[in-house]
């Protein structure tokens, strides 16, 4: 079966290496019997992924993505080992879709003529201000 990251883009569920391990935390015997905690583990190098989102993957700055170039996702946030490995897959698709979002480009505005005549009377009201605290020595 393969995982949908965008209409285009697919995943094999054999790219991605799933380990269950014990969960951290609060949970008492349940926590320490049962490997509930779910890492998933995708190797960006070596995946089917388009060049675009291999690239994109690997400029991305996530504490997640290892100078390697393998993600590594984490889920132990539920008692179900089922609804943590949904979890972490939810969050590997959104942190692909988060690396392909290209950021607009700044457009340099200047400032309206009504903005700069309001900023240089209030620089002019705030020196009267200060000129009037100055004391002045009388003759």
């Amino acid at each position: 079966m393969a995982i949908e990251i965008t209409k285009d883009v697919q995943i094999a569920d054999s790219e991605i290496d799933w380990q269950f391990v014990r969960a951290s935390g609060a949970g008492g015997q349940h926590v320490n019997k049962v490997s509930t905690a779910v890492v998933l583990m995708f190797d960006i190098n070596a995946s089917s992924l388009p060049e675009f989102f291999k690239q994109r993957l690997l400029e991305f700055t996530d504490h997640r993505i290892s100078k390697s170039g393998k993600v590594i996702i984490k889920s132990q946030q539920t008692r179900s080992q089922e609804m943590n490995r949904e979890m972490a897959l939810a969050q590997f698709i959104e942190l692909i879709n988060a690396s392909t979002v290209v950021a607009k480009k700044r457009i340099a505005t200047k400032a309206s003529y009504g903005s700069k005549q309001r900023r240089l009377a209030t620089k002019k009201q705030k020196g009267a201000t200060k000129a009037l605290r100055q004391s002045k020595p009388d003759f």
